[in-house]
């Protein structure tokens, strides 16, 4: 990634992790969304909760991007060394939205909090 400043590093990263699984399971890029993460990358879902680690990251989005059918990006807005999310993502069970917000440090995403209705995104096939 050859960004000139931190803004663009950022917006980069951010295009880069969701270019790689914006497609569902069928185009999802692991090694490429594994390159983007710090290894002591802080996620923290209503689901999963607080989790500490690339790899039990990777776990939860794999699972996650096997039951989306679309993803529709609704507004993002990026800072520096932040970026936040709004996108909704169709299950079998029909629609649902999520809020993301990820912390950058370089050329890595270092944490990524996640939004949504736990029970709708189970009721509608997650």
């Amino acid at each position: 990634m050859n960004t000139n400043t931190t803004a663009e590093r950022t917006a980069a990263l951010v295009a880069a992790y969701y270019e790689s699984w914006r497609g569902g399971i069928g185009s999802f890029d692991e090694e490429r969304v594994r390159d983007l993460l710090a290894p002591d990358l802080v996620f923290d879902g209503p689901i999963a909760g607080r989790r500490t680690g690339a790899e039990p990251f990777l776990v939860g989005l794999r699972r996650f991007v096997s039951t989306i059918d679309a993803f529709h990006p609704l507004q993002e807005i990026r800072s520096d060394a932040e970026a936040s999310a709004l996108y909704d993502c169709d299950l079998p069970g029909g629609r649902v939205r999520f809020a993301e917000f990820l912390r950058t440090r370089g050329e890595r995403i270092q944490a990524i909090t996640l939004v949504y209705d736990a029970g709708e995104f189970q009721r509608r096939g997650g």
